[in-house]
């Protein structure tokens, strides 16, 4: 009895031991690593991306979210990637876990545009950078923005309804990038404008090329004209400093800025930013105002409506005698709804790349340090669940904001666009001026898109203007 006595003391010791010993080890042991996300990688190098290139990308990345889910991975152009297509997802990488994810874009891009432009970085810079441009886009600079708008507009028009048929998207690229001219430069001579212009085509049209640095190429000539624009702002700075001229449009803004530590900007981050800002303020702009042509020319009944709208300021106004006011463009709840839907249906920015900075997990699934990550903008705008009837183009259905993080056409978070409201009044001001003077017919009308890298409808929409108050010539 006393042997078995002790036998048994002795058991619940060996036993309490290993109950030690284990759960010691259980602590010790590592967490389970989370695992990657479904999809497929495609092949070796070059993944899927033959896939995404040879169909429309919206249904690329359709198929996968349907097939996968809302995260999911894939392989595009050499960079594995994480894809996610969800609003929580957005607001995971943009917003509330942004410090885990950079901004990331080709080097040959980076290059194009220049090193130092504020969409390449992060920190203090960017921050710096980010409120210099909002500085030089607040209210009261995009008030005083409004005559020359107007007039940019009008000159357009008239050039417009002086051709047999103009390739729309390429003539808002041209109103797009006289607005960012007028942004960032206020008046600018003649002389330069023209040289800015011609140099800045050149680099446009090498930006999405293979980036092939052989003579010859369009991305060797993209190079030289990038390089020949730089020099023309360093002209353009030196002119500006010697006349100590401190004007309150972007380039002031630049010119004047000291961080903390007393320090400026030098002449290549300004030239930079200024390109940036260019490149920024183009191509999307001009994209959503050709859909908006479309749009309304689809469905004249909501162009009339739109034009009484605007033919109610129009003849406030002494029939355009008078400038518009910011007051009235802050009035113009169905024009504005308009550019909402057109921004919603046409998705011009679908994606935006982000990278993560070190190991993430979100939802259980593991997206590697150096993984690109990809929140797909397009497939929320177009999700049934937040916006019933996708395809149909509706502008009533902003009569009730978007729930968060579910619509998101200049980004979100401290990367957003910060030109946004400035493209916005462009719009509004170009509407104005086209719905009450002009008249359009689009040319060989057919529904489809090509991408350039921005999606537009097909062949930059052919269209014929005229004055409102002439007839269409047969």
């Amino acid at each position: 009895m006393e042997i078995t006595s002790t036998f048994m003391h002795v058991l619940l010791l060996f036993y309490t031991l290993l109950s030690y010993i284990f759960s010691k080890k259980q602590k010790r042991k590592p967490k389970q690593k989370a695992k990657l996300p479904p999809g497929s990688m495609g092949w070796p190098y070059m993944g899927e991306t033959l896939q995404l290139y040879s169909q429309d990308p919206s249904d690329f990345f359709a198929k996968r979210q349907r097939r996968y889910g809302d995260v999911f991975k894939t392989n595009i152009l050499g960079c594995p990637s994480v894809m996610l297509a969800s609003p929580e997802g957005v607001r995971f990488v943009l917003v509330t876990q942004a410090h885990l994810f950079k901004p990331t874009y080709p080097k040959s891009k980076e290059k194009m545009i220049g090193p130092s432009a504020l969409f390449f970085h992060e920190g203090d810079y960017h921050t710096h950078l980010r409120k210099l441009v909002q500085s030089s886009l607040s209210p009261e600079a995009l008030r005083r923005l409004i005559p020359g708008i107007e007039a940019i507009a009008i000159s357009a028009l008239e050039s417009w309804a002086s051709k047999q048929v103009i390739n729309t998207f390429h003539e808002m690229k041209e109103f797009a990038f006289e607005v960012g001219i007028l942004s960032v430069f206020g008046y600018l001579d003649g002389k330069y404008r023209e040289e800015l212009k011609e140099n800045y085509c050149i680099v446009d049209k090498g930006y999405n090329s293979f980036p092939t640095n052989l003579p010859g190429t369009a991305y060797h000539k993209a190079i030289l004209a990038r390089n020949r624009i730089g020099q023309i702002l360093s002209e353009i700075i030196c002119e500006r400093k010697e006349k100590k001229q401190l004007e309150k449009d972007l380039l002031g803004h630049l010119l004047n800025f000291k961080d903390e530590k007393g320090q400026t900007l030098t002449e290549d981050q300004i030239a930079d930013n200024i390109i940036g800002v260019l490149f920024a303020a183009q191509d999307t702009t001009a994209s959503v105002l050709t859909w908006i042509l479309k749009y309304l020319h689809d469905d004249q009944k909501l162009l009339e409506a739109v034009k009484a709208e605007q033919k109610a300021i129009y003849e406030l106004n002494d029939e355009g005698k008078r400038p518009l006011t910011w007051a009235q463009t802050r009035n113009m709840p169905l024009t504005y709804k308009v550019i909402l839907e057109s921004m919603r249906t046409a998705s011009i920015i679908s994606f935006t790349f982000r990278e993560a900075v070190v190991d993430v997990e979100y939802k259980g699934y593991l997206i590697p340090k150096g993984w690109k990550v990809m929140p797909l903008f397009r497939n929320i705008h177009h999700n049934p669940e937040f916006f019933p009837d996708p395809k149909h183009f509706d502008p009533s259905r902003f009569d009730v904001a978007p729930k968060p993080n579910t619509f998101m056409p200049f980004g979100n978070g401290v990367h957003a666009c910060p030109g946004n409201e400035l493209a916005k009044l462009e719009m509004l001001v170009l509407i104005q001026h086209l719905v009450t003077k002009s008249r359009w017919e689009v040319v060989e009308s057919q529904n489809g898109i090509e991408y350039g890298p921005f999606p537009v409808p097909l062949q930059g929409l052919p269209a014929k203007f005229w004055r409102e108050s002439s007839t269409q010539e047969e």
